[in-house]
């Protein structure tokens, strides 16, 4: 076993989850000649895809140019727009306008001068002072006016302003399904699988296949969904429930048709709450993505059905919105106690799902097969370490995302329902969510609050939300310096020209995607 190389990687499933990790794995390995590896992907005829993730990060735009997948291709095949962050309205108190950003930018000047401190002293000398996305950034700007993060002469995954993607993920898999067939080599398997095949130690030996018989591999990556054929099925490992730091635990989804064709198209995600969770609202080309995220514990399916319609009804009218198909989709919040057992690993869905909010489903399959991709053990003999280090990360962020998530809550001032004076109780979140939380009511969140240097919500991502949703740090006498105070405002002085100079030049989001089916994108 120690000396055995790893040469054949089997991912069971195909979706988004199995396509990302095996165009990484593909694009990053040679797959003929000495030291070679192959991946192949077995994939279900019977078992349809879930698809419901229509958000993503900025990092897919790097994940897709490794791959070797064009924008234009993205955009032309998978319903795909651009996303520059998250609205969240009716999250602080309920009002009509309450709303604050989440952009996908770093504050202006982040890295030259603390832009926090004198911001916080403004807002206590004027409580009428720009937000602080607006203060610090021009992305909620481009946002609120449905304008574009670059222009049509912008070279693919380049950008003026920093951007992700609302897509259907169903289509994503299907073009990353024949780009990594038909460009990188990876074998494709049409098939039910049988049974898992144990060696005599332990690890799997092979897939059995009702038609193509045992598919033999040194390692293998589940990427079964929620079944989790490999990780949990055969190995056992345990499920570690969050339902009581995340109460939310099902969601109805719909697509939407836009009132007319050229309806504008949203730059951002919409996530707007409501008595017993939010519902989201994501922009594609063709239609609307919509759902409701709720608890079932504090709101029965019909009323959830009812809230969502009578959203829909805002933009498309009551029969119309009357006339949607809706499907309920079940969330079991929470994670696998481990992530990599012996010679298997779970990636998407198989290693766990939360809601929505802040869409970490996507980034979660890429961050863990980037790593998978990076950390290759090269034998069997170093793949107990490689999974030890895995899980430890995996471990990092998903303890780092439901505290993300969470935070959205606790902050939260709503007092009109129990699910929202529950869900804002200390008791339910964490204990070093809690800590940061005392910590910052004095300090501001610095970069010794994350350590790493991926993570995955860097500091700027909890200012945004901290202070969007009016949270206090009271900087007591500590005295701003003036040059300082002097420094700030000349970049958000600064931030004020380059906001006005890019409302002046970008086109509206459904022009620019428009261009694109039409003239595609220059190439890097």
């Amino acid at each position: 076993m120690s000396v055995r190389p790893i040469q054949n990687i089997v991912i069971l499933g195909g979706g988004s989850a199995g396509w990302l990790t095996a165009g990484l794995l593909a694009a990053e390995y040679q797959r003929e000649g000495p030291g070679g590896i192959q991946v192949t992907v077995i994939e279900s005829p019977d078992i349809p895809i879930i698809g419901v993730g229509e958000g993503t990060w900025p990092s897919m735009r790097a994940t897709l140019q490794k791959i070797g997948l064009s924008e234009t291709r993205l955009f032309r095949e998978c319903d795909a727009a651009f996303k520059q962050g998250a609205k969240f309205a009716r999250w602080v108190n309920g009002e009509a306008s309450d709303y604050y950003y989440h952009p996908l930018v770093l504050p202006h000047g982040f890295y030259d001068a603390d832009m926090v401190s004198p911001w916080l002293a403004g807002r206590e000398a004027d409580e009428g002072a720009a937000s602080f996305a607006d203060a610090l950034c021009c992305q909620s700007h481009l946002c609120e006016r449905g304008l574009a993060p670059k222009q049509i002469s912008t070279p693919e995954y380049a950008s003026v302003a920093n951007y992700a993607y609302h897509l259907d993920a169903v289509k994503l898999g299907k073009a990353l399904q024949q780009h990594c067939v038909g460009e990188l080599g990876v074998r494709h398997i049409l098939d039910t699988v049988t049974e898992v095949r144990a060696q005599p130690d332990g690890d799997i030996a092979a897939l059995a296949t009702a038609a193509n018989g045992d598919i033999a591999g040194d390692l293998f990556v589940d990427c079964s969904g929620l079944r989790s054929l490999l990780l949990g099925g055969h190995f056992k490992v345990g499920f570690e429930s969050k339902q009581q730091v995340l109460f939310n635990d099902s969601a109805i989804a719909a697509q939407c048709p836009y009132p007319q064709a050229d309806a504008p198209m949203a730059s951002q995600t919409i996530s707007t709450a409501h008595r017993a969770g939010w519902i989201w609202d994501i922009g594609l080309p063709t239609r609307k993505g919509l759902g409701i995220v709720y608890a079932s514990d504090y709101m029965d399916d019909d009323e959830a059905a009812r809230t969502l319609l009578a959203y829909a009804a805002g933009s498309i009218g009551e029969k119309a919105a009357q006339e949607l198909k809706t499907r309920k989709i079940a969330i079991n919040p929470g994670h696998r106690s481990s992530f990599w057992h012996r010679n298997c690993l779970a990636i998407g869905l198989s290693a766990g799902f939360l809601e929505p909010l802040e869409a970490s489903a996507l980034v979660l399959v890429e961050s863990a097969a980037a790593m998978l991709a990076e950390d290759l053990p090269a034998t069997r003999a170093v793949m107990d370490l490689a999974a030890e280090r895995f899980n430890r990360r995996m471990h990092y962020y998903w303890e780092t995302i439901i505290d993300f998530l969470k935070l959205h809550y606790v902050l939260s001032r709503r007092d009109d329902s129990d699910y929202w004076r529950d869900h804002r109780a200390a008791a339910t979140a964490s204990e070093r969510l809690n800590g940061s939380l005392a910590l910052w009511r004095t300090q501001i969140p610095n970069r010794y609050d994350f350590p790493l240097s991926q993570e995955m919500f860097p500091a700027a991502s909890w200012h945004y939300v901290l202070y969007g949703m009016g949270f206090k740090t009271d900087l007591g006498n500590r005295a701003l310096r003036p040059d300082k105070v002097a420094k700030a405002k000349e970049l958000m002085d600064e931030n004020r020209r380059i906001t006005a100079r890019y409302l002046a030049a970008l086109p509206p989001n459904r022009e620019l995607v428009d261009k694109i089916h039409q003239y595609g994108m220059q190439k890097v």
